[in-house]
């Protein structure tokens, strides 16, 4: 009997992969309504699945227009999930803060999203689709006196003495 639950959890573990696997192709297409209809089922099937309601939560924000119940759905997949070895963290929880930072970029809710997604940059400095929601964003340098708030007039003056310098400024791009 003991066996016979294994062979049952890997076939829904597999077929849970499915859905992921599905709506990710997906979403790489631009295709977020037909990710979402696969999700819609998946959460259905699988509503325990981490990784499942963190994706359906972010496209029920970003295409269905509903802010507050993606972000939670997203919110509790990251409370859900627990990784068994640093090697799955490390895989996981980028794939989640993602979500949620989507989600709440949907919401409008900018400095929320900036949080995640710097939170998922901790588990994967190097994660591709983190970095280009941060510099999509335009993330800002650290002020000059880190333990100082940004606004604190202290780093206020600082910053405006390196940025008059050229010390502070920003290499530009684009035209």
């Amino acid at each position: 009997m003991d066996n016979s639950q294994n062979e049952q959890d890997a076939a829904a573990t597999i077929k849970a992969n499915e859905y992921i696997r599905s709506a990710r192709t997906f979403l790489k297409n631009g295709e977020l309504k037909a990710a979402y209809g696969v999700l819609l089922q998946a959460v259905v099937n699988y509503p325990d699945n981490a990784l499942i309601l963190s994706y359906y939560g972010c496209l029920q924000a970003v295409v269905d227009k509903k802010f507050r119940s993606g972000i939670e759905s997203c919110r509790k997949a990251l409370a859900m999930f627990k990784a068994a070895d640093m090697y799955t963290a490390g895989i996981v929880y980028p794939i989640l803060h993602l979500n949620l930072g989507r989600a709440y970029l949907a919401a409008g809710r900018k400095k929320e999203a900036t949080d995640v997604f710097a939170k998922g940059l901790a588990y994967d400095r190097n994660h591709v689709e983190l970095k280009k929601e941060q510099q999509r964003l335009g993330v800002r340098k650290p002020p000059p006196v880190p333990f100082l708030s940004r606004s604190n007039p202290i780093n206020k003056y600082i910053g405006m003495v390196l940025h008059a310098s050229g010390k502070g400024a920003r290499p530009r791009t684009g035209k």
